[in-house]
């Protein structure tokens, strides 16, 4: 049973067809409008806290460098060099202590944010001025940093350079928790330039960076709650944060980049400084002090104002599909309204009624209204011609009637040609009776079903009947040689079909020569089809025929002469398609060799009965 492929209506395709053209545009746009405009902004913002941060670095290097500038004018001063070498001499040590604490604490009070200024000389002796101490002999800040005085000293006055020391906890003082950075350096005689006699640490309250960091942050009603800037050093301890009891902790215990800014996510998340889902971290590495200025904004207010916008775009979108889709109903509606008209009225022709018409209005375009128009002719002549058949089927009937009339029986002749070889035996007329009798099979043979299918065997012996009565007929005047391999012989093959190129080699070949004749025919078995050789030794064909004959064009005279080869040809490539093939050999007064390959056919049913009344 032949699949029927289920099919789409006009309708339904041009529907398809406009909201493919109209409305995959419309969302492509909108979402390449939205992605454009999300990456504008992320950009934008991008940009804005990468600048921010780059002010703030701007900022923080002009103040730093002032007090680096204040730390160099301390350890180049010929005044102090010369206190401190008095006091590594042990030369007025009490009057050069005196001096030069109160030359330090006239340093003190230069610049703000300064809370103690310390000279460590390389016997140990330690000089001071500390705001947030009261002592004379013992250092704050130093007792809470964890390290000796010489242990400084040893690290400072290695260096050629000012040596940083990240932010700790210093002191309690009037109530107040205070936290240091410190900047160091060896103290220079220019005289002797590489003297090391003792070093010079400036204290630095750490709320200077904490300014620093939120010079530029835009920071409301002091306090931004979208960005936070903390400074870090290259061991991961907190620096400057806007919370001072964080400072000198370790936030971040990894060297990986990636891993450092999701450690700096979870530091602010996990302590509630910054609670939004989507963070990003922005960071300037400070080279000459080892410090690392970090920025983390939060951006999720941008992110939900921007998924807003999509959530807009999206309804914007629905919305227009929608407004779209039912414009599109609209218009494919009133297009195929008068294409319905003529479906509608085909199928009430098929359904038999042939005086339907397709009435045309003045809503129906001009190339549909064509189209009734011609379906209306195409009804009108269908009817005429449907009245001409029924007188034309109706004259053919009885003609075939009259025809039926006229007609002998098959049975009469088959048992008239029966009373005939009676007779011819009754005078013992045996050659005559054979005869009667092979005519008799063979017009049994062809009458009974004659595009019918038989074994080979049955074809064979139908061959051996027609080629006795054709040496019947010339006197014996041909040899007949027939060769068929046992295992052929239950292959089907269609009847008659050897016949007409048996007959031409019969008639023709042999017209003419005087010689002895020989007809063979040989059928063999091959990879998939049979193989049947029909050769005589007649007159043969000139190269010219054969050509023609192979190529299937048979419009010469001398083509045409040869008896039923162009129809024998046609039935064969008409009932194998291109696996039936035929090709002629033949040479002009050397003979005809025609090769037929057709394919193997095995089991057949109901056709290769043959009759045998008579």
């Amino acid at each position: 049973m032949r699949k029927i492929r289920r099919k789409r209506s006009f309708k339904y395709q041009l529907i398809v067809s406009f909201c493919m053209i109209s409305i995959i545009p419309i969302v492509a746009i909108n979402l390449f409008s939205y992605y454009n405009i999300t990456t504008i902004v992320q950009n934008n913002v991008d940009e804005l806290n990468v600048t921010n941060l780059s002010q703030t670095k701007n900022y923080y290097d002009v103040v730093l460098s002032s007090y680096e500038d204040l730390l160099y004018q301390m350890y180049t001063d010929d005044y102090i060099v010369e206190l401190v070498d008095k006091i590594v001499k042990r030369e007025d040590v009490a009057v050069s202590r005196n001096q030069l604490r109160r030359t330090l604490r006239g340093i003190a009070n230069v610049k703000p944010y300064i809370q103690c200024i310390t000279v460590i000389t390389d016997r140990g002796d330690i000089v001071f001025y500390d705001k947030l101490a009261t002592s004379t002999t013992n250092i704050k800040w130093m007792e809470n940093y964890g390290v000796t005085s010489m242990e400084l000293y040893d690290t400072v006055s290695a260096m050629n350079q000012t040596d940083f020391l990240s932010t700790k906890y210093a002191a309690e003082f009037n109530s107040q928790s205070y936290y240091l950075f410190h900047m160091a350096h060896r103290i220079v005689d220019y005289k002797k330039i590489n003297k090391k006699n003792g070093i010079i640490i400036l204290s630095i309250d750490e709320q200077l960076l904490n300014e620093i960091c939120s010079r530029n942050q835009g920071i409301n009603n002091g306090e931004d709650l979208n960005n936070l800037t903390l400074i870090t050093d290259n061991n991961g301890y907190l620096v400057s944060f806007k919370d001072s009891k964080r400072v000198g902790n370790k936030i971040i215990d990894t060297t990986i980049e990636d891993q450092q800014n999701q450690e700096y996510k979870n530091f602010v998340r996990t302590n509630g400084f910054l609670t939004g889902r989507f963070m990003k971290v922005y960071r300037i590495y400070d080279e000459s002090r080892k410090w690392s200025i970090i920025n983390i904004s939060d951006q999720s207010n941008i992110i939900g104002q921007m998924t807003n916008q999509q959530k807009l775009i999206i309804m914007v979108i629905v919305l227009s599909v929608f407004l779209l889709i039912i414009i599109i109903i609209f218009v494919t509606n009133h297009l195929t309204s008068s294409i319905g008209q003529i479906v509608k009225a085909m199928k009430a022709v098929e359904n038999g009624k042939l005086t339907t018409q397709v009435k045309a209005g003045n809503h129906m375009p001009v190339e549909v209204e064509i189209i009734a128009d011609q379906f209306n002719h195409m009804i009108t002549e269908l009817g005429e011609s449907i009245e001409k058949e029924k007188a034309a089927i109706k004259g053919q009937r009885q003609a075939e009637i009259t025809a039926l009339e006229a007609q002998i029986n098959p049975h009469f002749i088959y048992n008239t040609l029966d009373t005939i070889n009676w007779l011819a035996i009754d005078k013992e007329q045996y050659e005559i009776s054979n005869a009667i009798n092979s005519l008799a099979k063979i017009l049994r043979y062809g009458v009974d079903k004659s595009n019918g299918v038989v074994e080979i065997r049955k074809e064979v012996d139908w061959l051996k009947q027609y080629v006795f009565l054709q040496q019947t007929r010339f006197k014996d005047s041909f040899q007949f040689l027939l060769q068929v391999e046992p295992n052929v012989q239950e292959f089907f093959i269609h009847k008659l079909l050897l016949q007409p190129f048996v007959e031409n080699a019969i008639l023709h070949g042999f017209d003419g020569r005087k010689e002895n004749h020989i007809l063979e025919i040989m059928i063999s078995e091959e990879s998939d089809t049979i193989r049947i050789m029909i050769t005589d030794n007649g007159k043969g064909m000139s190269e010219k025929v054969v050509k023609q004959i192979n190529k299937g064009t048979d419009g010469s005279e001398e083509v045409n002469s040869h008896i039923g080869i162009s129809n024998a040809i046609g039935r064969i490539r008409m009932y194998y398609g291109a696996a039936g093939l035929v090709k002629f050999i033949s040479k002009s007064g050397e003979g005809t060799s025609i090769i037929i390959n057709i394919p193997k056919v095995i089991g057949i049913g109901g056709n290769n009965n043959e009759s045998g009344n008579s």
